[in-house]
């Protein structure tokens, strides 16, 4: 076991991971603190798995992009340190529809998206008709198709960064972060609890990745940070016979979400993945599913606007968290009360997308002790206390 190191990650899903992995590219000593090395809760392994580059600001189309590219070569990468799966990315694009209540509104984030550099079309119903076989459109006044963008398995990607950073060196340790250690007014390490019993492992800096627990993790360094956990839910069904064609990522106008969950098998059935997100979830760590909630509000959804799609069962149902913050955009940086504590959390929904453009601007913290390839300072951890939230109006 080390007992220091030049990075210590508090969370080992795709963001800490993905960090872990290019520190170790840059040379720097890495230990991973994880406690749950199965992560059967981890957000990254229970998200959508969406990828897409439509925003609504320079900063997050460009973290986008440049993740967008990582995901491309994910499987190549994976594969040479030694993780035998693969990502599933499937570059089908993403399909945004509204009706005539949420026209105005699309319109706007359309022209912001390619204010800021994203590449979108604007289609017509018809388009969208076309594109979509199947697909209900006559209530539809605007569709939005982000071409580059589509959607990849989570776990699998997981299980890849993990094994790419383990492969490069960084070392992972089972345990909960119990304290940040500071000296002269600077993070100097962590105490961890282990199976083992505490453990401290000495660092001059310590990177804050454990998602929607990082507020939890804030606390052990003695600072406040706005991240709560929101449940989500996400159910896989199991189809009567293939779809018409291979679909996008598809947003209805009432926010009801679906992708292709592609076979992996010659003979496997056709499956959906559907879910939507909830403003008036409250807040807090809650895993229990809401079964009810596919037959009120997602299957009647998904028969109104996509009747191609005829549900034979429901093959899994789970719940996971989002990593919410007040503006729904991330904190990236380093906290300015505490030098040497690095924040990467509150992506809100957008981790497992934003994971690989995430772990370089870790890195070139970490080491350059700023961020090069992202102007990342509307992320500030502090923002809200003085009154900055960043605005990006094509979150969802």
């Amino acid at each position: 076991m080390r007992e220091s190191a030049d990075v210590v990650i508090v969370g080992g899903g795709v963001v800490g991971s993905s960090a872990a992995l290019q520190l170790r590219e840059r040379g720097a000593r890495v230990v991973v603190v994880e406690r749950d090395p199965t992560y059967a809760r981890a957000s990254s392994r229970l998200a959508t798995g969406g990828v897409r580059q439509q925003f609504g600001s320079a900063l997050n189309v460009a973290m986008a992009r440049h993740s967008l590219e990582f995901y491309r070569r994910f499987d190549e990468r994976a594969q040479a340190a030694g993780h035998p799966g693969r990502a599933w990315f499937r570059e089908r694009g993403y399909l945004f529809l509204a009706d005539a209540a949420g026209a105005d509104r699309l319109e706007r984030r359309f022209e912001a998206q390619r204010a800021s550099g994203a590449r979108v079309e604007r289609w017509t119903r018809a388009q969208a008709a076309a594109h979509v076989p199947g697909l209900e459109t006559r209530d539809v006044e605007l569709a939005v198709f982000g071409p580059e963008a589509g959607y990849l398995e989570p776990r699998e990607v997981l299980a890849g960064f993990r094994a790419m950073a383990a492969r490069a060196g960084a070392e992972y340790v089972h345990g909960s972060v119990v304290e940040v250690e500071r000296a002269a007014g600077r993070v100097c390490g962590v105490r961890v609890s282990t199976a083992a019993g505490e453990i401290a492992i000495a660092a001059p800096r310590v990177v804050n990745a454990a998602g929607a627990y990082a507020a939890e993790v804030g606390r052990a360094a003695g600072v406040e940070l706005p991240v709560s956990p929101v449940r989500q839910h996400l159910f896989r069904l199991q189809l009567h016979g293939p779809l018409p064609s291979r679909i996008p990522m598809i947003f209805d106008p009432d926010g009801t979400h679906w992708r292709l969950d592609d076979p992996r098998a010659p003979g496997d059935p056709e499956r959906l993945v559907i879910g939507r997100s909830r403003e008036d979830e409250p807040a807090g760590e809650n895993f229990e599913c809401d079964h009810g909630r596919l037959e009120r509000e997602l299957l009647p959804a998904l028969a109104r606007r996509y009747p191609a799609a005829r549900v034979h069962s429901v093959a899994e149902a789970w719940a996971g968290l989002y990593e919410m913050t007040p503006d729904h955009n991330a904190l990236l940086g380093e906290h300015p009360a505490l030098p040497g504590f690095i924040v990467a959390a509150g992506f809100s929904g957008h981790g497992l997308m934003m994971a690989p453009a995430t772990g370089l601007a870790v890195a070139e913290l970490a080491i350059d002790g700023h961020c090069s390839t992202f102007a990342i300072l509307p992320l500030a951890v502090d923002r809200f206390e003085r009154g900055e939230p960043f605005i990006d109006d094509a979150l969802v």
